[in-house]
């Protein structure tokens, strides 16, 4: 396990926010899936999508790192697709993965097992499960784990499914119908939440030459026999990491980020409106916005549509005036971990006024935090959100399992001390 002690420290200076890993893994897939050579540009290769690039290339899409990128030729995805030969496509602990590619690989009759490890094997894939008895597909799994095997393969027609449990199930789906021999139609039953995923999703498809029609009831229409068409993209740069950057600026540090688009579909560019409606100020310039310490005072955030930035909202409301309420979060419990019990826990034990609630947090803001140590639960935004909490800190903070960082942003500890953050990581046990 390691453990990093930070002393409280100004943070100053630019950074080159990492590119949007939700983007790079869908621009990963698309390329995949389409009839010759893709160049994805601006790839930061975390854990989580090393998994997708491997899933990618057990599917049969030949995938090379090149020196601008990736050079990604789909002309073989599922050419040698046999149900009577078992592809392994290890996730790791990616549920973008394993969510995107579960219904990919079932295009034609094949068979597959999705293997993983941490807490991926018990987030929720019920989803699916219902889609599979539909279509007879057969499948089973590990109760206490992942090992998911299917066998089967994806048919045309009505999909109706919830979109109040993850935008993953209705992005995978998206991915995977056009390549079918007819005509879909995904119609969702709840609230979409975390619709600017499926927003990312429809975009880089049109990117690549798919077309998919909405209609005002959030119906969404998709033609069959389609193609994937090879494009050449640069990923842009990721709100969801940006975040953490942002909301440091807002509590006083002097960042500016670059490489972010200020007219991105990204929905975690949520951050900037959170962080104006509390009172900071964002001023952008091309690709630069830097956000300007203020004194921020609490609101009422509604999570549902941008989980992934609680965590570090969560940090920003702990060191803001009065009161911030976070709801309709309950989402959190089933990502990495159980973000919410771990970002409550996390902070309290640096000194914060926080609670938690069902759906989400009550967090009475204070002027510093007393330092101490917290652990991240092996959570990559955790570990983050409380290293930038660590800056309005009186004594160092210490956080244990400072090594999950490398699930989405291997650098971050490099960037941040690049800040002048003042750092020591050693290991334990």
């Amino acid at each position: 396990m390691k453990s990093v002690k930070i002393m409280p420290s100004k943070l100053q200076g630019t950074i080159n926010v990492p590119p949007s890993k939700s983007m790079a893994h869908r621009a990963v897939i698309c390329g995949g899936l389409a009839a010759g050579k893709s160049c994805i540009s601006n790839i930061d290769l975390s854990d989580d999508l090393i998994a997708t690039i491997e899933g990618m290339k057990a599917l049969g899409s030949e995938i090379e790192k090149s020196s601008r990128g990736f050079i990604i030729n789909g002309t073989k995805f599922l050419g040698n697709a046999n149900a009577d030969f078992t592809s392994v496509i290890d996730c790791n602990e990616s549920g973008t993965t394993l969510r995107l590619l579960i219904p990919i690989s079932l295009v034609k009759e094949n068979s597959v097992v999705f293997a993983g490890r941490g807490h991926l094997g018990k987030r929720p894939l019920d989803l699916y499960y219902e889609i599979f008895e539909k279509h007879g597909i057969s499948y089973e799994y590990d109760k206490d784990g992942l090992n998911l095997k299917v066998k089967g393969s994806m048919k045309p027609g009505e999909y109706k499914i919830r979109g109040d449990v993850s935008s993953q199930f209705i992005s995978g789906l998206l991915l995977t119908l056009p390549l079918l021999e007819g005509d879909s139609k995904i119609v969702v039953t709840t609230n979409l939440e975390s619709k600017g995923y499926v927003d990312l999703t429809m975009d880089m498809q049109k990117k690549f030459g798919i077309d998919i029609q909405q209609n005002k009831s959030g119906e969404f229409y998709i033609k069959g026999k389609q193609i994937y068409r090879p494009v050449d993209y640069a990923v842009e740069g990721d709100f969801s990491q940006g975040a953490f950057y942002l909301v440091a600026g807002a509590l006083g540090n002097n960042i500016t980020c670059k490489g972010l688009n200020i007219d991105s579909l990204q929905g975690d560019k949520a951050v900037l409106e959170i962080i104006q409606a509390m009172g900071g100020r964002v001023e952008t310039r091309g690709d630069s916005i830097q956000t300007h310490g203020a004194y921020t005072h609490g609101i009422v955030i509604d999570g549902s549509q941008f989980p992934d930035i609680i965590p570090i909202l969560a940090v920003l409301g702990a060191l803001s005036r009065g009161t911030t309420k976070i709801v309709n979060a309950e989402r959190l419990r089933i990502k990495e971990c159980d973000r919410l019990k771990a970002i409550c826990e996390g902070l309290g034990n640096l000194g914060a006024d926080i609670r938690e609630l069902e759906d989400g947090l009550i967090i009475n803001g204070r002027e510093c935090l007393d330092g101490g140590v917290a652990d991240s639960w092996n959570d990559h935004r955790i570990a983050m959100s409380l290293a930038i909490a660590s800056t309005r800190c009186k004594n160092a903070a210490t956080i244990t399992n400072s090594h999950a960082v490398k699930k989405s942003y291997p650098g971050f500890w490099d960037d941040f001390k690049s800040l002048g953050g003042n750092t020591d990581e050693w290991n334990m046990g």
